[in-house]
């Protein structure tokens, strides 16, 4: 009786309640109507200590680091950083918003902030250099999904804590599959240029030029190193590492760079407080939401289920990609692992694949899934940006989107790709 909750959810879904409400509404309509006011009295309690959890301040730590690092003018350095190392070749522009997006990935970990950022700055410039607007948002979007893979990553913070995995793991699992990710978008990118015949940019940079703007990128460029390597060499926690973030951001954007006012605190403080507060209750429902999870076995029901279908784990792997493809056409990548994650991941421990690899597997797809139609949030906020319309980006964007995909059934197939680089450190056995 207890599973009925799932329906109901996504029937609430499916009508337009906020996911917030549907995930809270759902299982106490199930625990009213059987008489289980003890259960709901738990479930509701548990939005409050699901919040009050000193890992998940982090999330608002981040979040500011990436605000500051945005309105402070960052942004620009790590273009022209990138512009001077590879906007010579076919298709520089092109081939700069990707490396862009991978840069600023180690500062914001937010795919909406990478297509808002970066978007307003390179879309009017590749259209001016020959693109079409289409296409010059496509790869802005494309290229905005590697902010949550390569560390900082907030999801993956949100699914360390449901999941009660490493975060250091976590982030040390997403460097390569980052990395990945971006280089098959320039070889796609390359491939089109030569087919296209895309201009280059701008000249090859001289030995001073590339010097300079090394020097005007290399203390933003810093905010990674301090964050990694704090972590994962045991100098401070994932939450202390983003306070640190924070203050780093705050002091070279306000006292070396001289790029940020002190008028702009107030804006900047208010929007990192709002989608903070968006995500924190997101994660205060999610751990109520799992605690009915618990209570109607539906996690245990449904790997049993699954097994009968088959035991190969190979093919288990196959029909969860394709499942969190169609999840994340409709779903945002941070609910999607609240709700899913209690349910699909401790089956796939089970049948012996490794958590971290697990996470890995979801977070990619999940977060691949903000530029599938139809209701990929990045494409809006592309379209928002470049002025064009959803469904003709959608169209540009299907290459992309394919190389992606390939990368996600690599990471999946391929543990090594997220693996070695944790248990080099000693993060995973």
């Amino acid at each position: 009786m207890l599973a009925l909750f799932l329906p109901i959810f996504l029937v609430f879904l499916l009508i337009g309640m906020p996911v917030f409400f549907a995930m809270l509404a759902a299982p106490g309509l199930i625990l009213f109507s059987n008489d289980m006011s003890r259960d709901l009295a738990l479930m509701y309690r548990n939005i409050y200590s699901g919040i009050f959890s000193f890992p998940l301040l982090a999330i608002p730590f981040f979040m500011l680091a990436g605000e500051l690092m945005n309105r402070g003018g960052i942004t620009l350095r790590l273009v022209e950083f990138s512009q001077t190392l590879i906007g010579h070749v076919r298709g520089g522009l092109a081939q700069v918003n990707i490396l862009s997006s991978m840069l600023f990935a180690g500062l914001s970990g937010s795919a909406v902030a990478d297509t808002s950022a970066l978007g307003s700055m390179l879309i009017p410039a590749m259209e001016k250099n020959g693109y079409k607007r289409r296409y010059a948002a496509a790869v802005t979007a494309a290229s905005s999904v590697i902010g949550p893979i390569i560390p900082p990553s907030g999801i993956m913070i949100i699914y360390a804590y449901v999941m009660e995995v490493s975060v250091a793991a976590l982030f040390a699992a997403g460097i390569v599959p980052g990395i990945l990710v971006g280089l098959s978008l320039m070889g796609i990118v390359n491939f089109q240029a030569r087919k296209e015949g895309f201009p280059p940019a701008s000249e090859r940079a001289t030995w001073k030029q590339t010097g300079q703007a090394s020097v005007r990128a290399f203390l933003p460029l810093l905010t990674p190193i301090i964050i990694l390597g704090g972590i994962l060499g045991g100098v401070f926690t994932p939450t202390e590492a983003s306070a640190v973030a924070a203050f780093y951001a705050l002091v070279i954007g306000l006292f070396v760079l001289g790029t940020l006012k002190w008028r702009d605190l107030p804006g900047v403080f208010t929007k990192a407080s709002l989608t903070s507060a968006v995500v924190l209750l997101l994660v205060g429902a999610a751990m109520a939401f799992k605690t009915v999870v618990s209570l109607s076995h539906v996690a245990e029901n449904m790997a049993e289920w699954i097994v009968t279908l088959t035991s190969n784990p190979l093919i288990l792997l196959f029909m969860i990609n394709l499942l969190l493809f169609v999840v994340g056409m409709f779903l945002d990548a941070g609910p999607a692992i609240i709700i899913l994650g209690p349910i699909l991941g401790p089956i796939f421990v089970s049948l012996g694949v490794d958590p971290v690899h697990f996470a890995m597997i979801m977070s990619v797809n999940l977060t691949v899934g903000l530029i599938t139609p139809p209701m990929g949030l990045v494409l809006f906020v592309a379209s928002s940006v470049s002025g064009d319309r959803v469904e003709t980006i959608a169209r540009s964007i299907l290459p992309f989107l394919a190389v992606e995909i390939v990368v996600i059934f690599l990471i999946t197939y391929v543990p090594a790709v997220s693996l070695t680089i944790p248990r080099l450190l000693g993060l995973v056995n």
